[in-house]
C-alpha cells in the first residue's frame, strides 16, 4: 500500500462519505439493523452512532484498510456500546464468520469500492440467516444516459484517486445477479452533489 492509499485516501473518503446528503441516506437504513449485525466496509465508523444499541446484539465491523480501522476504533471508543463491536480486519470477499450466523448485513457506500463484488455478495449471502436481510444505501450507475456517459468517461481517473470507487456499478443488478430480491428499494439523485457521483439506491434485500 503506497502512502497515498494509506494516509490520504482514508481521510478523503471519510470526508466524502460524511457529507450531509450521504449521512441522511445512512440514517434511512442503519437504525433498522437488529440482532447480530455485519457491516461491510465500516470505514471510519461513520455508521456506528446510528445503530440502535437496544436492537443490536453484536456488531461485526469489517474493514480491510488499516488507516480506516484506526479511525473506526477511535469512534467505537466514544460509544456506549463500543464493547459490542468486533472488528474484522479483512476484505468482504472472505468473511470470517460461520454460515447462517448473521441477522442483518449493512452495506452503505462501499459496493463501489469492493474489488470483487460478486464474491463479497456471495459471502454475505452465506453468512446471513435464512430470514436475514441486507440493509443498503449505495451510489452507482445513473439511469440517464447523459449522466451515465460522463460516469464512464470520468471513472478511469476517479478510481485511483478515490480508493477504487466505481461510478458505473448498477446497484440493483448487483443484488439480483447475486441471488437477492429487493424490498422497499428507492432511488434518487442526492441534493448538492454532482450527478456523476450522486445517483443513489437504498432499501433492503433478502435471499431470493
Amino acid at each position: 500500500m503506497n502512502p497515498w492509499e494509506r494516509y490520504v485516501v482514508p481521510n478523503l473518503i471519510a470526508c466524502a462519505c460524511g457529507t450531509k446528503p450521504i449521512m441522511k441516506q445512512r440514517e434511512k437504513v442503519v437504525p433498522k439493523a437488529e440482532g447480530l449485525v455485519l457491516e461491510l466496509g465500516c470505514g471510519s465508523g461513520t455508521n456506528f452512532a446510528m445503530y440502535n444499541a437496544s436492537k443490536v446484539e453484536r456488531l461485526y465491523a469489517l474493514e480491510p484498510s488499516p488507516g480506516m480501522l484506526v479511525k473506526a476504533r477511535r469512534e467505537a471508543g466514544t460509544l456506549g456500546f463500543g464493547n459490542n463491536i468486533e472488528f474484522l480486519e479483512t476484505g468482504a470477499e472472505a468473511i470470517p464468520l460461520e454460515d447462517n450466523s448473521v441477522d442483518t448485513a449493512v452495506i452503505t457506500f462501499v459496493l463501489c469500492t469492493i474489488p470483487d463484488w460478486r464474491a463479497a455478495l456471495a459471502e454475505t449471502r452465506r453468512v446471513l440467516k435464512p430470514e436475514g436481510r441486507i440493509l443498503f444505501s449505495e451510489h452507482g450507475l445513473a439511469p440517464d444516459e447523459g449522466v451515465a456517459k460522463w460516469q464512464r468517461r470520468i471513472e478511469p481517473v476517479w478510481k485511483p484517486l478515490a480508493g477504487g470507487c466505481h461510478l458505473t456499478r448498477d446497484i440493483s443488478a448487483l443484488f439480483t445477479e447475486s441471488g437477492f430480491r429487493l424490498e422497499e428499494a428507492e432511488t434518487m439523485y442526492l441534493p448538492s452533489t454532482p450527478k456523476v457521483a450522486g445517483f443513489v439506491s437504498w432499501g433492503a434485500a433478502r435471499a431470493a
